[in-house]
């Protein structure tokens, strides 16, 4: 089993937020200028981004934006992660699939099991979108189709794209601790069919049946394009990290750039999007 190791600190951002307020809205702005983790309390967030990742501008502008305030404090990784798992806890979507960290013991009662590692990266289960994706992927068929995860995070999905069937999964997150982290989780599930890279988008020759992209609308906005010309006729594109402020934007740019819509459903102010390539 890999063990991951980051020598960066980290920084809790401790912010003054009642609880009746739209914490989705703020989570979504920081998660775009590099925050990767939030903790939620009553009358607080507290948000986590790596010493290197941390935009100080970006991040005072958006608390100002809100008309919040904050407390800053640094975090040894090995805190991070310790606070991380223990934290954690299992997920179960739809009665389709069950997410859980390998030190959970517990009868499965779902027909699919994904085991990861719990890491500094989304993808658990836990937030919307994922959920999101994870039940929407019960109603796409995967048997023998090629996919492309991109932004993989935990791998989660490209993990229950092979477990649904798929002969092979091109994951790619520009992230390392994500990318050490998939390569864990493929281990823990013994999945075969999965590629894993820190490659971008267009380092990627090769035309897929089924495009996963769970990642934030101003990267989905501007690989569109991109998108349908990796798909193949027929395919399916199922896109998240959106909230549901952005269904017209998105939606409009995918019929622009040639895709059919299918579908789009809602969780906890978040959305997904299906498409098709006709």
């Amino acid at each position: 089993m890999l063990q991951i190791h980051n020598t960066l600190n980290y920084f809790q951002i401790a912010i003054l937020i009642p609880q009746n307020e739209n914490r989705e809205l703020l989570i979504a702005a920081l998660s775009e200028v590099g925050v990767e983790g939030f903790e939620e309390e009553e009358s607080s967030l507290k948000a986590f981004v790596s010493e290197a990742d941390y935009q100080a501008d970006a991040v005072a502008s958006i608390l100002q934006e809100f008309g919040l305030t904050s407390t800053l404090e640094t975090i040894a990784p090995t805190n991070w992660n310790a606070q991380w798992e223990a934290d954690f806890e299992p997920v179960i979507i739809n009665n389709f699939c069950t997410i859980r960290a390998h030190f959970h013991s517990m009868p499965i009662t779902t027909p699919h099991e994904v085991i990861i590692t719990p890491k500094m990266s989304f993808g658990t289960g836990h937030h919307a979108t994922t959920h999101l994706m994870v039940a929407q992927m019960h109603d796409i068929d995967f048997k023998d189709k090629i996919v492309f995860d991109f932004g993989t995070g935990t791998g989660v999905l490209a993990i229950l794209a092979e477990i649904l069937g798929a002969k092979r999964i091109v994951a790619i997150d520009n992230d390392e601790w994500s990318f050490e982290n998939t390569l864990e989780n493929i281990g823990l599930n013994h999945c075969h069919n999965i590629s894993v890279s820190m490659e971008s988008i267009e380092s990627i020759a090769e035309s897929f049946d089924i495009i996963l992209a769970n990642i934030n609308r101003h990267i989905l906005l501007a690989y569109m394009p991109q998108m349908l010309a990796m798909l193949q006729k027929g395919g399916t594109l199922l896109m998240s990290g959106l909230l549901t402020e952005d269904e017209t934007m998105v939606c409009e740019a995918a019929l622009a750039a040639g895709f059919e819509l299918q579908g789009v459903y809602t969780r906890d102010n978040w959305i997904s999007i299906k498409c098709g390539k006709a």
